[in-house]
């Protein structure tokens, strides 16, 4: 039986995974994040090892995850979803307004199963098109 366990890291533990499964053909440094420092990072381990990453940045109320990432072969099998699911608990926690990410175009549905919805703030980062996407967590 798989044990599974979410806990907070360290940014430097989540480099990897953002390098492989987000970047891997930019350099290293690309995935690490000037303001790592003022994050909340969160790693889902399954039997101990490190499977999934996200990372929460509180400011004004508002609450952004970035780089969520699971490692591609451990992909569709349901560790993002419970990852998902803690930060988005985690942030209603904190009684922010608002949870938002920079999402790929192509990840916007699955972002949709939990309450997050586009917007119209769409930019282009490394030929990849992201579009902002946001849950109201006040209006419930």
């Amino acid at each position: 039986m798989q044990n599974i366990i979410i806990s907070e890291i360290k940014a430097e533990d989540t480099w990897d995974i953002r390098h492989r499964v987000m970047w891997p053909d930019m350099p290293f440094n690309f995935v690490k994040l000037d303001k790592d420092s003022e994050g909340i990072h969160f790693g889902l381990f399954m039997d101990d090892k490190l499977i999934s990453i996200v990372s929460l940045f509180v400011k004004n109320n508002q609450a952004q995850f970035r780089k969520f990432a699971t490692e591609i072969t451990e992909q569709g099998k349901g560790y993002g979803t419970k990852l998902l699911t803690f930060l988005i608990n985690e942030a209603e926690s904190m009684n922010v307004d608002k949870i938002w990410c920079n999402a790929r175009i192509d990840k916007t549905k699955y972002y949709e199963k939990f309450g997050l919805l586009k917007t119209e703030k769409i930019y282009t980062k490394g030929e990849i098109d992201f579009v902002i996407i946001e849950n109201d967590l006040k209006v419930k």
